[in-house]
């Protein structure tokens, strides 16, 4: 493990998904410390607001000591050389995902040659699972429990008006 590496795995997480908490469990594995950076996203209509998103996170990590929770706003190479961050974690589930992943590896190098990227594929069960199929699948009346955490699911129950399963 690289203790004294600090990596950032940046995006909206909205909701935050099993394949998300998956990457973010595996870098901190190989990670000194992970900063999960929760995006402002001020270019996307969120379904969660940022608190939400970043309590959502933080409540699906709260067993992880080296993972910490930040919001970020603005260029994702600025936040990461501001936190001290060497790596950028990337999550690659298809052929799709690499042409848009690539291209931005490109350009945050250019950015700041100094940080790299790195694409972790998330482990087989996780492998289809996005936020925006469970926001609709949610939306729409379907369910995903088994795409979140249980915390994420209540979240998402309250957000969508369904009931609350019985305790």
């Amino acid at each position: 493990m690289a203790q004294d590496v600090t990596a950032v795995y940046p995006g909206t997480f909205d909701p935050i998904t099993l394949g998300h908490e998956d990457l973010v469990r595996r870098a901190s594995q190989l990670f000194g410390r992970v900063i999960v950076a929760v995006a402002v996203a001020h270019h996307k209509k969120t379904m969660f607001s940022l608190d939400e998103r970043m309590d959502m996170v933080r409540q699906a990590l709260h067993d992880c000591p080296q993972v910490q929770v930040e919001p970020f706003e603005g260029l994702v190479t600025e936040f990461v050389a501001a936190h001290g961050g060497k790596v950028m974690v990337r999550g690659l589930r298809s052929g799709t995902d690499f042409d848009y992943e690539f291209q931005l590896a490109g350009m945050n190098r250019a950015l700041m040659p100094d940080i790299e990227t790195l694409f972790l594929p998330p482990s087989s069960p996780y492998q289809f699972i996005s936020s925006t199929l469970v926001r609709e699948i949610a939306t729409l009346g379907g369910e995903v429990a088994q795409f979140v955490s249980p915390a994420v699911h209540q979240r998402l129950l309250q957000k969508t008006g369904r009931p609350l399963p019985a305790q």
